[in-house]
């Protein structure tokens, strides 16, 4: 089986088995946004459980 290159790229799987993924928005036009906006921005976000099955699926090899 191969992995999708693109989820491999976007997606990290926990230790616990949750993907994690980076949140958009923190890469320029940062003036307008607020400092909690912007922390909040920081810290990776956990996908749904649809959303995991699917991304799971593209990473045959993450457990």
């Amino acid at each position: 089986m191969k992995t999708r290159k693109s989820a491999s790229k976007r997606y990290k799987v926990t230790g616990s088995g949750k993907v994690a993924y980076k949140k958009m928005g923190l890469r320029h036009i940062l003036t307008k946004k607020s400092s909690k906006r912007k922390m909040h921005l920081r810290h990776a976000g956990i996908l749904s459980d649809v959303e995991q099955k699917r991304a799971k699926s593209m990473l045959p090899y993450a457990n």
